[in-house]
């Protein structure tokens, strides 16, 4: 899996970061979300999810390797 954040769209509202923050990193400067993992092992699909799912601006998605 590859996750994809669209920083055009995030708000930095950091809820990715509690559900998956080995994954999930926050920009301060520029107040939007970072990639620390963009190829997360598969035991973490869930969380990912979970994250893409609760994100309230969409700026989130998994693709299919």
């Amino acid at each position: 899996m590859r996750v994809v954040a669209d920083t055009g769209l995030c708000q930095g509202h950091q809820l990715c970061q509690g559900e998956a923050p080995d994954v999930f990193g926050f920009d301060d400067d520029a107040d939007v979300v970072t990639l620390l993992d963009p190829h997360p092992a598969e035991d973490r699909r869930t969380d990912v999810a979970t994250a893409v799912k609760y994100c309230p601006a969409f700026a989130l998605s998994i693709e299919e390797d």
